[in-house]
Parts: structure tokens; C-alpha cells; sequence
């Protein structure tokens, strides 16, 4: 099933003139209303008449995350407040959060966009979808929420955290479809299994994954556990919140919805554009929002694109997995290495759990490496020597796929931090120690 067949299905260049025709809409908007962009167009000579075909959008400077928080809260609104019909923040760690605002007719093509990604993975308007993403600032709850409803699913918007009561819940409704980060979905496994049910005992046949990236591994152990499809959605706050991307049912890869947002690869030390098919850093442009347009907003993640169409009918571009971020990338030892490769080594190993944490030191000019990760058979607690060969097996398989030594601490079950939002697995003390 096609949610927006005329769309998901148009030919490359019905496309690519739809794309042209809002390009030059939105550029002529953000540079008559946001003064941002007016002054980093007036900095280079470019007017919005330039833009007259799609490769012109490389004329266009990049947007980042700095430039959010140095115009914190509204300076980047290209409509007046009394337009702005709701407001979402990042839900960054550190510093000023990205706050971005959405009109009504913008809040219409999130739903809109969700909706597809949603078809897309195989949702239907007989199922029931518990929402275990954290509502609030955070656009996950409301971006899925909004969308399944307007597929005609019946929503459960439980919200994260009381996992028990979660599971409850899950079983007593018959929810069919769980929405949330893929860690806390592994969790609440975990739960399960301590309160003694198994995946029979509920009616869960797809997971909606988002908040979070996730390995092949992960999937894998999100689909024993729970006897479920275990679809990703791409999305982030600057641009939108979910709904950028989505995966259908064949898994390979995200389709994006082309109409709304631009989809660039450029090369994250020159920013020279790359083709298609080359791995580079994702740059999106809103192509349709009213109340904080983005023009080539660097999004950190690595990943390649394709136009090839897909064996589900969409024909709009895809892209694969979020490999890392260029800012999140450890480099060990002159080798760039990033968590998630090591999460797709662990996942994947016998004697071990899914739950990781990756713990950076400065030792001298370089980073130091330690991987803390769960052993899961409880009688190894007083067999010293049985824990020193499995900790040797991690790491042997941890320096044969990443070329490097890290050093591995072995923890017992259920030690690491649980997540109900998105998982924090490195902790840098770089800068602390």
C-alpha cells in the first residue's frame, strides 16, 4: 500500500521540477524574511533570481546548528508569532536548545510526510500503535502521533518511562504497532522477559524506530525479541522532526520525501557536492516550510543516497543508514572509528547483551578507548577465568573489524544505564579529566 501514490511514485523529472518550482519559493521567502539569510545572501552577491535550476542550490551557503543557537530563540522565524502555531526544542545536552516553530499549513505537511513513512513500513488503520517516545519538546511523540492518526490508526500515546505499566498495557490493549527509540524497545524486552512473558504473549508485529539510529545487529535482536518488523524513520528537529525519511517494508533504505526536503551529499571536510552513491554528509533544504525554512542545513550524519527506485513502487530517493556523525566520530590512533560500528560488532557476538557504553580519555594527544558491555550469563560472576577469555573475544573481534586496540571491561547483567529516550552510549571525558 501507497499512502500518496501520485507523489511516492513520480517520475525523476516530474520530481525534480516540483523540487525547482519550491526551491525558488522557499529561497525568495527566507531571504525576504529572515534577516539571516538575507545578510549571508547580500555577504556573497546571490540574490533568489539566481537559483534558477537545482544545481544552483550549491550557490546557497550552508546553515548549521551554531547558526540555530546564535539566533536563539526566534531570530530565524520567517513568520510572525501570531502565525506560529507550535514550538518544539532540541534536546541537546549542551548550550542554548534549537528551537524551531511551525505554522498551521507546515503542521499539515509533517502529518502529511509521517503518514507515508508509516504506510510505507506497513501500518494499516486496524492496528494500534503505543507511542513509548517522551512527549514535549521532543518532536518524535508529536511527529508520530499526528500521523498515525491520520492514517486511522488508533493511538496509544503512553508517552516513555514506567516500563512495567508500559507492558501492561502493550498486552491488555493488543497494541500492534510500538513507536520509540530502539533502545528502550530493547529494554522493555528485557523487562518483559524479567516479569516472565515472551513475545507470544502480545499482538506486536512492527516496530516504528526513530530518536536514535540503530545497526543491522540491533534490528536483528529487535525482531527475535519481539517477533516484530523493525522499520527506521530519519528525521531531526531543525528540519522538521520525523517524517524526512522512512523505511518500507523491504528495508533498503529510506525513502525521503523529496517534495519537502532537498537531499544533498557533500563532502565533510571540503563541502564539495557528491554524487549519488558516494558516502558523504547529508544536507537537507526545506523545500516547504513557512515558519523556519532551512537552506543546506548540515546534518552531521554519514550516509549515501539513491535515486534507484525501490522494489515497494516509491520511485523517490533513498537513503541508507546513518553510518555516524562527523561529530561524533572518534578518531583512535590516526583511525576514524564511530560508535555504531562498534554496536553492529557487539550485538552480534554470543555472551555478550545489546547494551554498550563507550567511555573516550585523552591520554597524551590521542583518544583512549574503553568499551564497557554486559556479560549475560549470571554464573560467570565468580569464574575469573572463563570472563578474561570472553573479554579476549571482544576484543580480538573488536580489533580485526576496526584495525585498532580498545581496551574491554566486562559488567554484570543489568548494569549499564537503561534509556527511555534516546540512548547515551559514548561518554567523553576528554575535556573533564
Amino acid at each position: 500500500m501507497i499512502w500518496n501514490e501520485e507523489t511516492e511514485c513520480i517520475s525523476r523529472k516530474e520530481m525534480e521540477e516540483l523540487q525547482l518550482a519550491n526551491l525558488k519559493r522557499v529561497v525568495e521567502h527566507a531571504y525576504n524574511c529572515v534577516p539571516f539569510y538575507r545578510k549571508k545572501f547580500d555577504e556573497i552577491g546571490l540574490k533568489p533570481e539566481h537559483i534558477q535550476t537545482l544545481r544552483d542550490i550549491e550557490k546557497i551557503p550552508y546553515t548549521t546548528k551554531e547558526d540555530l543557537r546564535e539566533n536563539y530563540p526566534f531570530r530565524l522565524f520567517a513568520c510572525p508569532m501570531k502565525k506560529i502555531i507550535r514550538l518544539h526544542a532540541s534536546s541537546g545536552t549542551t548550550g542554548k536548545p534549537v528551537v524551531v516553530g511551525y505554522t498551521r499549513r507546515d503542521l499539515e505537511n509533517w502529518t502529511e510526510c509521517v503518514a507515508r513513512i508509516i504506510v510505507a513500513a506497513g501500518g494499516r488503520d486496524d492496528d494500534l500503535a503505543q507511542i513509548v517516545f517522551g512527549y514535549g519538546l521532543f518532536t518524535g511523540g508529536f511527529g508520530l502521533h499526528y500521523g498515525l492518526e491520520r492514517v486511522g490508526i488508533t493511538v496509544l500515546p503512553m508517552s516513555s518511562g514506567n516500563s512495567e505499566r508500559q507492558l501492561m498495557m502493550m498486552q491488555d490493549f493488543g497494541s500492534t504497532i510500538v513507536v520509540g527509540t530502539p533502545s528502550y524497545v530493547l529494554y522493555l524486552s528485557e523487562v518483559a522477559e524479567e516479569m516472565g512473558l515472551k513475545k507470544e504473549d502480545f499482538r506486536l508485529r512492527l516496530g516504528l524506530f526513530g530518536g536514535e539510529g540503530h545497526t543491522v545487529s540491533m534490528r536483528a535482536e529487535l525482531e527475535e525479541r519481539w517477533g516484530i518488523l523493525a522499520t527506521e524513520n530519519y528525521g531531526l528537529t531543525e528540519i522538521t522532526g520525523p517524517g524526512v525519511a522512512g523505511e518500507c517494508i523491504y528495508q533498503e533504505g529510506m525513502h525521503i520525501n523529496e517534495d519537502h526536503f532537498y537531499p544533498e551529499i557533500i563532502d565533510p571536510d571540503t563541502g564539495q557536492t557528491r554524487e549519488y552513491g558516494e558516502e558523504g554528509e547529508l544536507v537537507l533544504t526545506t523545500l516547504t516550510k513557512e515558519g523556519i525554512p532551512m537552506l543546506r542545513y548540515r546534518t552531521r550524519d554519514i550516509t549515501v543516497l539513491t535515486q534507484e527506485p525501490c522494489k515497494c513502487g516509491r520511485t523517490n530517493a533513498r537513503m541508507a543508514k546513518v553510518r555516524g556523525r562527523t561529530d561524533d566520530m572518534l578518531i583512535i590512533k590516526g583511525v576514524n572509528v564511530f560508535p555504531s560500528q562498534i554496536e553492529d560488532i557487539l550485538v552480534g557476538m554470543e555472551g555478550v547483551g545489546p547494551h554498550y557504553q563507550i567511555v573516550v580519555r585523552k591520554k597524551g594527544y590521542i583518544d583512549d578507548v574503553e568499551v564497557m558491555v554486559e556479560f549475560v550469563d549470571q554464573t560467570l560472576v565468580d569464574n575469573f577465568r572463563a570472563l578474561k577469555l570472553l573479554e579476549e573475544k571482544v576484543r580480538n573481534r573488536l580489533r580485526s573489524v576496526l584495525q585498532i586496540d580498545v581496551r574491554v571491561k566486562l559488567v554484570e547483567p543489568k548494569t549499564l544505564e537503561r534509556f527511555t529516550g534516546k540512548a547515551r552510549r559514548v561518554i567523553d571525558l576528554r575535556n573533564k579529566e
